[in-house]
C-alpha cells in the first residue's frame, strides 16, 4: 500500500498575485494567447510561424505513391524508426472492422509504401509502442484486445491476452519497472498495470489494477480473471481506481507516466518510483485553459506533452511543465470530428496526426518543435 500524493496543480510564473486559488491550489493559466500567432497553410490547417503540413492519406483514397487504399476512422498512431534510415507511421482504425495500417517512409520522407500490418479485429482505438519496437494495438470494446504488431507487417500480429479484455484504449511501457500500463475508455474506467513473466515477452505475465482501499493511498491488486469471463476487470475486486474514460498514456523523459481522463479533461501523472499520483492539467479550474476534449497524447523527442483534442477546437495542444497549455495545431471546419494519433517521427522534427472523420485525413506537420518548449520534467 503506497501514498496518494495531494493534486499537484502546477502554477504558471506569469499569474502572478492575483492567481485563483481553488481549495488551497494554484490554479493553472496560459500565459497570453499564443493561438493568435498561429497562420492557415496551404492545407488549411492553423499552425505556428514557419510550420507547414502535407497530407499523408485520406480515408477511402489510394496512397499517393502506392496501391494501397487508406482505412476509415484512423485513430491512434506511432512511428518506428526502420533499418534503411526511414520510418514506419502506424495507425489504428476504429471501425468494425477495424485493424492497423501504415505508411513506410524513405530517409528523404518520401513515401515508399504502404499496407496492412493488423486484419480482423474490432475498434482498434490507441495503443501504444514498445522497446522492441512493435506496436501494441488496443481494442476498445467490453473484452477488447491488445494485439502485437510488427511496424510494416513483416510478420502476423499475436494477440496478447494475458493483458486482459476490456475496453482497451492505450499502452505505455516503463522500461525501468519493465511494466505496461493501460488506460480503459469507460466512464469509471480502471488504470492497469501488466508485469510481464519476461521482459520484450507479453504472452504471459500478471494484470494488476490501480485501487483506493483507504482515503490517501493507493495499492495495485491483481486482476482475478483478466479474461473477464463473468465480471469486467475494472469490478472484479474492491475499490478501485476509477477514473472518467481513459484516453492517451505515455512516458515523460524523467520516467513518469502520463495519462488523461476525458470525461472530466484532465491530465494525470503517476510516478512509478514515488508511487504517487496526481494531476497535471484540469480544465475545470485552469485560468483561460484551451485545452478541452483530451484524448491521444504524445510526448515529444524533446519531453514535450502534446494532448490531441477530441471535439474542443479540434487542437493538438501543448501542456508545459507549469500546467500552462499552448494552442499548436488546429483543424478547422470539422467539428464533428476528433484529433487523433499523434506521434513524432524519429528526428522529432514531423508530427503525424489525423482528422478522424468527414473524412479521415492523416497529416504530417513539419517545423521547429524544440523551439516551442523546453524539455518537460514534472517531478518535485
Amino acid at each position: 500500500m503506497v501514498a496518494f500524493g495531494r493534486r499537484r496543480f502546477l502554477q504558471v510564473s506569469s499569474v502572478g498575485a492575483g492567481a485563483l486559488a481553488i481549495g488551497g491550489l494554484a490554479a493553472l493559466s496560459t500565459a497570453g494567447d499564443p493561438a493568435d500567432e498561429r497562420l492557415p497553410d496551404a492545407n488549411g490547417l492553423l499552425l505556428p510561424p514557419s510550420f507547414a503540413s502535407r497530407i499523408i492519406a485520406t480515408t477511402g483514397m489510394v496512397v499517393a505513391g502506392t496501391d494501397h487504399t487508406w482505412h476509415p476512422f484512423p485513430d491512434g498512431g506511432a512511428c518506428f524508426a526502420l533499418p534503411d534510415g526511414g520510418w514506419s507511421y502506424v495507425s489504428n482504425s476504429e471501425d468494425r472492422p477495424g485493424g492497423v495500417g501504415y505508411v513506410r517512409f524513405d530517409a528523404d520522407a518520401t513515401i515508399v509504401d504502404a499496407g496492412r500490418c493488423l486484419d480482423g479485429t474490432v475498434r482498434n482505438c490507441a495503443g501504444g509502442t514498445t522497446p522492441w519496437d512493435t506496436w501494441l494495438s488496443c481494442e476498445e470494446y467490453d473484452r477488447g484486445m491488445v494485439y502485437e504488431c510488427h511496424p510494416i507487417g513483416a510478420v502476423p500480429a499475436v494477440a496478447r491476452s494475458a493483458m486482459g479484455r476490456f475496453r482497451h484504449e492505450a499502452a505505455a511501457c516503463h522500461e525501468p519497472t519493465q511494466t505496461v500500463y493501460m488506460t480503459e475508455d469507460h466512464p469509471d474506467g480502471g488504470f492497469y498495470r501488466f508485469i510481464p513473466d519476461i521482459w520484450g515477452e507479453l504472452g504471459s505475465g500478471t494484470l494488476e489494477i490501480l485501487t483506493e482501499p483507504d482515503t490517501g493511498t493507493l495499492e495495485w491488486v491483481t486482476v482475478p480473471d483478466p479474461d473477464a469471463t463473468d465480471t469486467h476487470t475494472k469490478d472484479q475486486v474492491s475499490r478501485t481506481k476509477r477514473f472518467d474514460g481513459g484516453e492517451g498514456i505515455d512516458i515523460t523523459n524523467d520516467q513518469g507516466v502520463v495519462f488523461t481522463s476525458k470525461g472530466d479533461n484532465r491530465v494525470w501523472r503517476y510516478d512509478p518510483a514515488a508511487h504517487d499520483l496526481s494531476v497535471v492539467y484540469d480544465h475545470d479550474v485552469a485560468v483561460n485553459g484551451v485545452l478541452s476534449g483530451v484524448d491521444n497524447l504524445e510526448v515529444s523527442p524533446a519531453g514535450a506533452i502534446y494532448v490531441a483534442e477530441d471535439g474542443g477546437d479540434m487542437q493538438i495542444v501543448l501542456v508545459h511543465p507549469d500546467g500552462s497549455t499552448f494552442p499548436v495545431v488546429e483543424v478547422p471546419g470539422v467539428p464533428e470530428s476528433e484529433i487523433t494519433g499523434p506521434a513524432f517521427d524519429p528526428s522529432g522534427t514531423r508530427l503525424y496526426f489525423s482528422s478522424q472523420r468527414d473524412p479521415g485525413v492523416t497529416f504530417e506537420v513539419t517545423g521547429n518543435w524544440t523551439a516551442l518548449t523546453r524539455p518537460v520534467t514534472l517531478g518535485g
